[in-house]
């Protein structure tokens, strides 16, 4: 799948696109995730609901303390007032922290395991579904994705929530206190209520747009530094530029078009809000003057005093504080449960090698078999045909042929990174299906052209931070593989840090560090993948020394484009188009006359010179 249907697929997500309501399945499994944390869980809600409670106390403080005590000149009583308004605020910031401290703890919290479940994941995940997807947008969604789930918490649900409360309690509070002043102050709520939809429909598809750009942003940034040195080699950096700031200001775009929606959806609010003040001031104070008319008329008429007026004031502020954010934190929520979605895309995906193998005991002995192999990455356009041949413990294996003959494949297979279509394979006469996938693999090592090297020592890189391996047998097999050397001239030894992809080695220091790593493995069967084709003569001595090492009581399956490597290998399968065209050791192969093997080699040592 490419990027843009990648992409597009992403924004046809449900709930990512119709937002119309929660996605209560989704925020289930969300939810999931907030089961080893329930305690927390619901001293937030419950802090939120007080918080929700303890609010409308102030307002009603401030009327009595008004009517009771300022305007009837009681000092006392007024001292009384403050001291209980004062331990109010107290207590109301207290429990204001904690909500706000167990919100944001519970929320990483969750994406700390959902991010650990996430990378778990990708790390199963069969090489098919990284050949099709963009690593930048796997970022995306291990970064940036899981920070919106944690805004379900700290911004999103509980806060919306509380909020909800609050304004509900409020308007409660105001009709209690005087349902006709409530009713006129009220009046302009209904156009609030359309403003508010209009923007949380406006926002959230901007959002979504600037979701989009960032995956575009990370996928761009990810593939250029990875790839810089290609960049600097073609001296390519301003056309590179030029495509970056083109990306970039879709992103930047992206967010003006969130901020200008904020930009007239907040001038709106004020001015709603002003309008209800003015009716307030309006109707209330007729009512001022008219009730106190009444009162003299009627003792028992409740009439709307300064106190009332004052306790209005405060309600109105406080209401219209969590609606000035209740879009705003709605859209937060909607976005969560868009990362939330997107995320669980990922752990959903099914593209992992089936693990129910029980097999895994024991020294595997590397008698290897592939019986009519048939394989294909996409559909039926096979890679490889009717394979067949059988490697006996201890014998090696080569494959050549021309690039994209089907030597490559033939590996992954063996590993499992792949599946075949049709056929089988079998390691010690056991169908590969059966063993455990790490079991399995751990048995199997594999040495690459192109070395990756973690930001790590080299001791490290070595035994990839395992445990059970000591720094005497990293030392050990160095020294057997010839690289102790070259190893002891660095800047602190085994603990030098080789940075980022081993930028800081040679190829051929990488490639000898990849031999070691293979060799403190102890493996069964030993792969090595073109691992001298990109190094200089006086290294593949050394590498080639390394490999015999490596090769000694193992069964091995070599692929080389250079023949000189592999002459001795006891047997040699020749790869054409995925189907085998010749099989047998480097003297027969050369015996057939213009045969497969035989071209090949006459080109390679023709060309360079050499008489055979």
């Amino acid at each position: 799948m490419s990027k843009e249907k990648k992409i597009a697929a992403d924004k046809k997500s449900p709930s990512a696109v119709t937002g119309k309501a929660l996605d209560w399945t989704l925020l289930s499994r969300v939810m999931h995730y907030v089961k080893p944390y329930n305690k927390t869980f619901v001293v937030a809600v419950f802090l939120t609901i007080f918080l929700a409670a303890i609010a409308i106390v102030q307002p009603i403080l401030v009327q009595r303390t008004l009517d009771d005590y300022i305007l009837k000149d009681n000092y006392n009583g007024l001292l009384t007032m403050v001291i209980i308004m004062m331990a109010q605020l107290i207590i109301q910031t207290a429990a204001q922290y904690y909500q706000t401290y167990l919100t944001n703890w519970l929320g990483e919290s969750v994406i700390r395991d959902l991010r650990t479940d996430i990378f778990n994941h990708i790390t199963s995940l069969r090489l098919k579904y990284f050949d099709r997807t963009p690593i930048g947008v796997l970022i995306t969604r291990t970064v940036s994705d899981l920070e919106t789930i944690a805004d379900i918490f700290s911004e999103g649900l509980i806060s919306i929530m509380g909020d909800m409360l609050l304004v509900v309690a409020i308007i409660a509070a105001m009709l209690y206190m005087d349902w006709k002043l409530a009713l006129v102050t009220l009046i302009p709520m209904p156009l609030f209520f359309v403003a508010t939809y209009i923007f949380k429909e406006a926002i959230k598809s901007s959002f979504q747009e600037v979701r989009t750009q960032v995956a575009h942003l990370n996928t761009f940034l990810a593939e250029h530094i990875s790839g810089i040195s290609v960049i600097q080699y073609f001296a390519r950096e301003d056309q590179e530029m030029r495509k970056f700031v083109a990306v970039n200001e879709k992103y930047r775009d992206a967010n003006i078009r969130s901020n200008w929606y904020y930009s007239i959806f907040f001038p709106v609010v004020e001015i709603l809000f002003a309008i209800c003040m003015g009716l307030l001031v309006w109707y209330g104070a007729q009512r001022v003057l008219t009730d106190q008319q009444l009162v003299w008329l009627s003792p028992n008429h409740k009439p709307v005093t300064t106190g009332t007026i004052a306790a209005y004031i405060v309600l109105l502020n406080l209401m219209f504080r969590p609606i000035r954010q209740l879009a705003d934190k709605f859209n937060t929520l909607q976005m969560g449960m868009v990362g939330a979605d997107r995320i669980f895309k990922v752990l959903d995906t099914q593209e992992v090698a089936e693990n129910n193998g029980t097999v895994n005991t024991g020294r595997i002995k590397g008698d290897i078999r592939f019986e009519d192999v048939w394989f294909a990455y996409n559909d039926e356009n096979w890679v490889l045909k009717d394979i067949n041949f059988h490697v006996k413990p201890g014998e090696t294996l080569a494959l050549v042929g021309a690039t994209g003959a089907g030597k490559s494949s033939t590996i992954n297979i063996l590993n499992r990174f792949y599946e075949i279509g049709k056929g089988k394979v079998t390691v010690d006469d056991i169908d590969i299906h059966d063993y455990d996938v790490n079991y399995l693999r751990g048995q199997i090592a594999t040495v690459i052209q192109d070395v990756f090297l973690f930001t790590d020592t080299i001791a490290n890189n070595i035994s990839l931070n395992n445990e059970t391996i000591t720094r005497e047998q990293i030392v050990s097999a160095a020294k057997d593989v010839g690289a102790h050397e070259f190893i002891e001239r660095l800047p602190g030894g085994y603990d030098y840090n080789v940075m980022e992809r081993g930028s800081t080695l040679s190829a051929g220091q990488a490639q000898l560090i990849s031999f070691i790593r293979a060799l403190v493995y102890d493996p069964a069967i030993l792969v090595l993948d073109e691992a001298t084709s990109s190094v200089d003569t006086e290294t593949e001595i050394l590498i080639q020394n390394a490999i015999n090492k490596l090769m000694q009581g193992r069964t091995a399956i070599v692929i080389a484009h250079r023949l000189s490597t592999i002459q001795n290998a006891d047997r040699i399968i020749v790869l054409d188009h995925g189907e085998i065209k010749e099989m047998g050791t480097h003297q027969e192969l050369l015996k057939i006359e213009n045969g497969f093997y035989r071209k090949l080699y006459d080109l390679q040592f023709n060309s360079a010179g050499i008489a055979r």
